[in-house]
């Protein structure tokens, strides 16, 4: 059985899903992010037992960090949490925005695992490939190469020493 997200407990269950996502600077700044609110949009969604999925420029902020996809599954099962991302996928830090086809978001580990064609970028400097593993909160990235004699490849300019 399922109900539109008309009703408040879907929400619920999406705020209690998504409660751990800590902020990307959260390592800087003594407010814990988990405690901040949690606000999402969609074009549609629906709510079937524990689970919340939101279709059409599904997009979820919390602190400083967003989530936006085609859709959007966040699962609450006994404290952790996993969000599924699909089609589209962004997720944007201060400072990285980091651009997939798929991705997984799981609490317990604050990682984040993109998928597809993987674009990172962070000001100037672009990084691709096929797979990209995220540490949310130690801001560090691993990146994979695709396929049979696929490459990562990407493109660093140097920060100016003043000389």
């Amino acid at each position: 059985m399922s109900r539109l997200l008309s009703a408040a407990a879907p929400a619920l269950v999406l705020a209690l899903a998504l409660a751990s996502i800590p902020a990307a600077g959260e390592a800087q700044s003594p407010v814990n992010s988990s405690d901040a609110p949690i606000s999402f949009g969609a074009d549609s969604g629906e709510y079937v037992g524990n689970t919340v999925t939101l279709r059409g420029r599904a997009e979820l902020i919390q602190g400083q960090n967003r989530l936006r996809a085609d859709s959007v599954s966040g699962l609450s099962q006994t404290g952790e949490s996993r969000i599924q991302a699909t089609g589209n996928v962004y997720f944007v830090t201060p400072e990285q925005t980091i651009r997939g086809d798929s991705a997984v978001y799981t609490t317990a580990d604050d990682m984040i695992v993109v998928t597809g064609d993987v674009i990172l970028t962070q000001g100037q400097n672009v990084l691709t490939g096929s797979r990209l593993t995220y540490n949310v909160r130690t801001r560090t990235a691993r990146i994979e190469a695709g396929g049979q004699g696929g490459r990562i490849r990407g493109v660093f300019y140097p920060q100016n020493s003043g000389n």
